[in-house]
């Protein structure tokens, strides 16, 4: 695709008054917006002001939008429709020339960086303008897609006659302040000996209405053929295994009974050094 020749005037008249660092970014704005206003010429089927045949679409403004870059951040004009939407591919999510930039960002994220430390590192990678909260936050927001897929995505294609339950509490920032939530996880073991996570869950506390709730959702997901269930000895836990999974055997996990068994040996030792002394 080539730019028109005004269009190629005032990019050379512009990169002639700008610094050096803002001529890369100027001349790469451009050419991403020459090929944002491409893509939807062939998509509707007619340019700006142009009367044909073919087209399928009439423009309706523009909304902005900004884009961070190694050359920059880019001021692009993102075209609407009066019916209809587009959204230019150049900018998908799996196409992004800046994906290695917000990779690093939700890796950040993830290990728990500051924002400040995030911003640093941002403006280290060639973003001049650095980031904030909200664009970190907008950023990770597809980490929260993929995580969603993943814990709605059905289990009805296989059965697993084998489900292991198991919780963890971990801290947590909820509504500004950092508590302690507990983590609940299902893993269950197919005919075949493979296993995979069947679901999690985040909540206040594992208590019997939590467990409840997590079971119906696996089962209304498509969880079947459930035998054996293995967790430890938890009223509530077990309360909703017996609600949920009806045809289901439990039984207690070996490293609960390991945990278990040891508290009263060790008691016993140290009564017994007691005595002694």
């Amino acid at each position: 695709m080539t730019l028109d020749q005004s269009a190629l005037l005032e990019l050379l008249e512009s990169l002639k008054l700008a610094e050096v660092g803002d001529r890369v970014r100027q001349a790469t704005e451009t050419l991403y917006q020459a090929l944002i206003d491409a893509e939807l010429t062939a998509v509707i089927g007619a340019g700006p002001h142009e009367r044909t045949e073919r087209r399928t679409a009439q423009r309706n403004g523009s909304r902005p939008r900004t884009l961070t870059t190694t050359a920059g951040d880019l001021e692009l004009r993102i075209p609407k429709l009066r019916a209809g939407s587009f959204f230019p591919s150049l900018l998908e999510r799996r196409r992004r020339i800046d994906q290695a930039l917000f990779a690093v960002v939700m890796e950040a994220y993830l290990h728990g960086v500051s924002t400040r430390k995030v911003d640093d590192l941002v403006k280290a990678l060639g973003a001049d303008t650095g980031i904030s909260k909200s664009e970190v936050s907008r950023i990770c927001a597809d980490l929260d897609e993929e995580v969603a897929a993943f814990r709605d995505r059905p289990l009805g294609d296989l059965a697993f006659p084998y489900v292991f339950l198991d919780a963890t509490y971990c801290k947590a920032r909820v509504n500004r302040r950092v508590v302690s939530q507990a983590v609940v996880i299902a893993t269950g073991v197919a005919a075949d000996g493979r296993r995979e996570v069947l679901g999690f869950a985040v909540g206040d506390s594992e208590d019997g209405a939590f467990w409840t709730a997590f079971l119906r959702s696996l089962k209304a997901r498509g969880l079947t053929g459930t035998q054996l269930v293995i967790s430890d000895a938890h009223a509530g836990l077990k309360a909703a295994i017996e609600a949920v999974l009806l045809d289901a055997c439990w039984q207690r996990s070996s490293a609960d009974i390991s945990a278990r068994r040891e508290v009263p040996v060790g008691h016993l030792r140290r009564r017994e050094r007691t005595l002694a002394a």
